[in-house]
């Protein structure tokens, strides 16, 4: 074997080895989205880095930001590439990252002027969300418009 064909060999390893944790990634991410209960139809992603593209169709634009907002708060993920159709088109939710010292309370407070609705804002993020006195900061939440 020439030297030139032995140092190719571990880079085409290399190659192999990034496509395997890439997709090992997406099938990651994929069982924690289907473990939400989150229902995607025809859902795919790509990953490139930190930035993972999202594709499929969302029965309501509540399940497309919940998605998102699943994918975006793994760790690891810096971006999310929102290419999710809605079916069921309506006005899209705010979206507030978690600062050291916030509780559902106040964030409530700063939005609906309420610290009482902070369960509409619980509410709007489950199931990633368990109990509404476990977010932490860097954490990403939907903030929806009260109707």
């Amino acid at each position: 074997m020439s030297k030139s064909s032995s140092k190719s060999a571990p880079a085409a390893r290399t190659v192999l080895d990034d496509a395997a944790d890439r997709a090992d990634k997406i099938n990651r991410l994929r069982a924690h989205i289907l473990a939400l209960n989150l229902e995607i139809t025809d859902m795919s992603l790509e990953i490139e880095d930190d930035k993972v593209t999202v594709y499929g169709t969302a029965q309501s634009q509540a399940i497309k930001e919940k998605v998102i907002l699943a994918i975006g708060n793994v760790e690891g993920v810096a971006t999310v590439d929102d290419r999710i159709s809605v079916v069921v088109p309506e006005p899209e939710a705010q979206f507030y990252e978690v600062q050291a010292g916030d509780s559902l309370s106040k964030i409530s407070k700063k939005y609906y002027g309420d610290a009482m609705k902070y369960n509409v804002i619980f509410e709007a993020n489950t199931p990633m969300l368990t109990h509404p006195d476990k977010i932490y900061p860097g954490q990403v939440l939907r903030i929806p418009n009260l109707s």
